[in-house]
């Protein structure tokens, strides 16, 4: 299966699970974009709407594309409240419309998953002269020096899933990059970053596994053995373990 439809599989646990994102990003999007009430907005991998409600608050007109099928109809019952709001389920490749017709184009953590051409030619296309392209990521962490628990839990990544590159809770351009937002055309390039911590008791932190695709691409009987053994490591530091959240922001503006 396609890692990305992994994500329709388990849609509730998908929107109990990820991570929100903090205010201060929302405020960093508004104040570069000036986009606000009868903006129009296009967000693409809708998800389960970690990242939608913000726009529709503010009185944007927003249509989002997403990919799954089950994560659309679950978006289309959760903002149904907002008249401004649209899904459409298709890949962003293949979602139609008049160039130079959105004011704000946004996506969390999914922008990744296009090839590269294809989606920020098309972001590009799509978007009006002087409108805004908002890329940000969330980048977990559970690694750090200084935290036992932590330690232990990068010991059973090594040893269920061996030869993996530690991330790195300073690294940027993982995802995106200034110079890739100016190859494609896009002016006054800006960074910003973020960082908020979660808690997590041992079996909620298994829950939030199950929505990562590369953990739900496990065989099932090492899957199993990797899960329990997360779940003793945290109950045996004292049942809480604390993730790190790194939230990168790529702005760029449609000459």
């Amino acid at each position: 299966m396609d890692k990305k439809a992994l994500f329709n599989e388990d849609v509730q646990n998908y929107d109990r699970w990820r991570p929100r994102y903090c205010p201060e990003l929302f405020s960093a999007v508004f104040g570069y974009s000036g986009s606000g009430a009868g903006s129009r907005v296009l967000e693409v991998g809708i998800g389960t709407g970690q990242a939608t409600e913000p726009f529709l608050a503010a009185g944007c007109s927003v249509t989002a594309v997403e990919y799954g099928g089950r994560l659309a109809d679950y978006c289309r019952q959760k903002f149904k409240a907002y008249p401004r709001f649209q899904v459409v389920n298709l890949p962003f490749e293949m979602f139609e419309a008049e160039d130079n017709s959105f004011d704000l184009i946004y996506s969390a953590t999914a922008f990744h998953w296009i090839p590269e051409k294809d989606g920020y030619s098309k972001a590009f296309s799509l978007l009006k002269r002087g409108g805004t392209l908002a890329l940000f990521w969330n980048r977990p962490f559970v690694g750090r020096d200084d935290d036992p628990l932590h330690q232990s839990i990068q010991a059973l990544y090594e040893k269920y899933r061996p030869g993996g590159k530690p991330p790195k809770e300073d690294e940027v351009d993982r995802y995106c990059s200034l110079s890739v937002l100016k190859r494609y055309g896009f002016a006054a390039p800006a960074f910003r970053q973020f960082h908020q911590i979660r808690r997590f008791r041992a079996g909620d932190y298994v829950c939030l596994l199950n929505t990562y695709s590369d953990h739900r691409a496990m065989p099932d009987n090492v899957r199993t053995r990797f899960e329990w053994e997360i779940r003793a490591a945290i109950e045996e530091a004292g049942g809480v373990l604390k993730v790190y959240d790194t939230i990168d922001l790529y702005l760029a503006q449609k000459p």
